[in-house]
């Protein structure tokens, strides 16, 4: 099994390691310190080594952070997280706190009102958080100041080692262009943009960039580092093991592998313009940018957009992933119809016959993230994790919910599914018939060149907001090849400020929560498009519109088909037929006759 059930955490362990983190940070002349759960390449999955947020707290969500003083300890987590944190940390000793809608600077001005040095690690936080920070705290007194290095390391004396792993060449065929080609297309923007050099700090940019994937992050194959990219293409690759022979080799011409140890000296030796990323680049590398002869250029990171930019081959290699993925997910959707009503089924049993469907396709290289089992009440918790602690026998007329997603070669995989074990209750039926119709607004949606996520998440929630209900997670993230479930800088959310553009690929997964009861979310992955025209259609104007990748059946037990307007009852049953027809070919006769009930015409 990819997925372990053993607890992370326990909220036991927090209290002592907040009374050793206190001394620690009196014995330095702190007021107090941020934990984020972040590692230096500001990723969203971090190793075992960089897990220092779970560690002392005992919180294991994957956003938040923690803020500590003297006699305060708050945990800052969003809406995803609000019913989780409550079950994983001494509530005795740490506080949750609702963020974004709390601020860092607030909280700070009112937990330590007479000033004091409040310390971060600055290999952990951006240049433009702290930036941020800093100019929100001006004039109250409290200082943001770096912490010594390795200052956790004093009272975490069996912190795991940081991950070294084999480095993969990635086949220039599914990425649809050679790394050199690439570094050339990047380097000549740097050119133009008067840029002569650029930094990358993300392990995605990094991997994206040179065709290369790697086992440093279960989940996630990326291999961790550092890159120097020239504007004529050449570029350095930081790793740990700086001396590596075969990964030399790997790399080709105009690529140098260095060791990572030397990549700050040699950001400080840098000259002439050099791009770095404030929203990703640590403080650490940015100090030494800033303190070198170059002139620093802060903007985006030049792979993000590119990368966001699937190619023709890249949108080929995920389209046949899903399908593969979506006859496995309707392998495990037949039989967990069969199965659940009689009984004795556990959340833990779930995960690992979906596991096992995904494995028999013989391609799966790894789960795109730990497994969403929640049945019932633990359904409403939207990141929940199934361990042995928490693990609960399905009662047959449950709601399941069910979010998971596949690593293969070609493709990564996300999708979400809740289903009915019994007979669903009016209010279930009621609450995902509007997630439903949320769902089919963002698939059915046509917008002009030009608008962002921001301008698209409204589609989703409409029908939940008429109800007075929402929920509390963006619409949708962007997702790579073989790559990272979460992939920016392209997401579906009241904050996303990025123009959508062909070739993002995203998720489109509106939800409700009932806590204590039950949980509802439709997820589906798409693909901006061009928009095909309009017959009649004269304005001139140019308009995108998405495509779906996922095709896996959606369970209209808990539809209310007489709630669904025409245009919605077509798109549904449209789905289901392209269900049959993509995926009914690909499974066996007894889930082929199950996948043909489930998506009749309704």
């Amino acid at each position: 099994m990819y997925q372990s059930f053993e607890a992370a955490t326990r909220p036991s362990d927090g209290p002592p390691r907040l009374a050793a983190l206190r001394e620690l940070l009196a014995a330095a002349d702190f007021n107090g310190c941020l934990i984020p759960r972040a590692d230096a390449h500001q990723g969203e999955y971090v190793a075992p080594r960089d897990e220092v947020l779970a560690w002392l707290t005992g919180f294991t969500g994957s956003a938040g952070f923690a803020v500590i003083t003297q006699r305060h300890a708050g945990v800052f987590v969003d809406g995803r997280y609000r019913v989780q944190i409550k079950a994983e940390v001494d509530l005795d000793h740490y506080t949750p706190v609702s963020w974004p809608e709390t601020k860092l600077s607030d909280w700070l001005k009112e937990h330590l009102p007479d000033g004091g040095r409040v310390g971060f690690d600055p290999w952990l936080h951006s240049r433009a958080e702290i930036a941020r920070n800093r100019s929100a705290l001006e004039g109250c007194g409290v200082e943001l100041a770096p912490l010594p290095s390795d200052f956790i390391e004093t009272i975490w004396s069996d912190r795991p080692k940081p991950p070294d792993a084999e480095v993969l060449l990635y086949p220039s065929e599914l990425a649809g262009e050679t790394e050199g080609e690439k570094r050339k297309r990047v380097g000549a923007t740097l050119a133009e943009a008067g840029q002569d050099h650029a930094l990358l700090t993300l392990p995605d940019s990094i991997a994206w960039l040179l065709n290369i994937r790697g086992r440093d992050i279960s989940r996630i194959p990326i291999a961790q580092g550092f890159v120097i990219l020239d504007a004529d293409g050449t570029a350095r690759l930081y790793r740990r093991s700086g001396n590596d022979p075969a990964l030399a080799n790997l790399l080709g011409p105009g690529v140098e592998l260095r060791a990572e140890a030397a990549f700050l000296s040699d950001v400080h030796s840098l000259t002439g313009m050099v791009r770095a990323d404030p929203k990703s680049a640590p403080v650490a590398v940015t100090e030494a940018l800033e303190t070198s002869r170059a002139t620093p250029c802060w903007e985006d990171d030049p792979c993000l957009l590119p990368k966001a930019r699937k190619n023709t081959a890249e949108l080929a290699g995920t389209t046949e992933a899903h399908l593969r993925d979506g006859a496995a997910m309707a392998e495990f959707l037949s039989w967990l119809d069969r199965t659940a009503p009689n009984g004795g089924l556990t959340e833990i049993d779930v995960v690992e016959r979906l596991e096992d469907c995904r494995r028999n396709t013989g391609a799966l290289l790894d789960i795109s993230f730990d497994t969403i089992c929640g049945s019932g009440p633990n359904g409403a918790i939207v990141h929940y994790r199934v361990s042995r602690k928490t693990n609960r026998t399905i009662v047959p007329g449950d709601l399941v919910l069910v979010d998971s997603g596949g690593q293969y070669l070609d493709g990564t995989t996300d999708v979400t599914r809740a289903i009915t074990t019994g007979s669903p209750t009016p209010e279930q039926r009621s609450a995902f018939t509007r997630v439903l119709q949320g769902m089919i607004a963002i698939s059915r949606a046509r917008w002009p060149v030009g608008l962002r996520g921001r301008d698209l998440d409204p589609l989703a929630r409409a029908p939940l907001w008429m109800a007075g209900q929402d929920f509390d997670h963006g619409t949708g993230h962007g997702v790579g090849v073989y790559l990272s479930v979460h992939e920016g800088p392209q997401r579906i959310s009241r904050l996303s400020d990025v123009a959508l553009e062909p070739g993002m690929i995203l998720s489109n997964e509106p939800g409700y929560y009932r806590e204590g009861a039950w949980g509802i979310r439709i997820e589906n992955l798409v693909v901006v498009e061009k928009a095909p025209a309009i017959p009649g259609g004269d304005d001139g104007r140019d308009q995108l519109a998405f495509r779906t990748l996922t095709w896996v059946p959606i369970d209209t037990r808990l539809v209310e088909a007489q709630r669904l307007s025409p245009g919605e009852r077509d798109w549904l049953n449209a789905y289901h037929a392209g269900v049959r027809e993509r995926i009914a070919p690909r499974v066996s006769p007894k889930t082929g006759d199950w996948l043909r009930a489930v998506t009749a015409v309704i």
